[in-house]
């Protein structure tokens, strides 16, 4: 069983993996905003925490449309949970390895962190839209 329990307001079942993709596309979307304003107002890391910031809120509401896709059921979901998957993967690694070096100077423990990251949110992509072709073709 998926955990599935009716949703008061909408209706329909949102199951425990959906809920928790939808939580953490709104960490990212905090994280995306913090980051953003520890950039401006002068908490240091110039461009690259620009860039980690304006990947976090880029790909947040990807993991909200994921998880929508997912417990409506409108996209394979296997598949869309992978892509969700891949995107909260790429975050933490790509996010993860240029942000923390900018603003507590920790380096992740994992070699080409940013790149395997980015592959990652691009395959979160390919996946998504795989999800989208395959539903569609039933």
């Amino acid at each position: 069983m998926d955990g599935r329990r009716k949703v008061d307001s909408g209706g329909f079942a949102v199951g425990f993996v959906d809920r928790m993709i939808l939580v953490l596309a709104a960490l990212a979307g905090l994280a995306g905003v913090g980051l953003s304003a520890w950039s401006y107002h002068g908490g240091g890391g110039g461009a690259a925490l620009t860039s980690a910031a304006a990947m976090a809120l880029a790909h947040a509401p990807a993991l909200g449309l994921a998880a929508l896709c997912a417990a409506l059921n409108a996209t394979n979901r296997l598949l869309t949970r992978l892509a969700a998957l891949a995107f909260i993967l790429g975050l933490v690694l790509f996010v993860g390895s240029v942000a923390l070096p900018a603003i507590a100077r920790i380096r992740l423990p994992i070699a080409n962190a940013a790149p395997v990251g980015g592959v990652a949110l691009m395959a979160g992509w390919a996946l998504l839209a795989l999800a989208a072709l395959l539903k569609w073709r039933r």
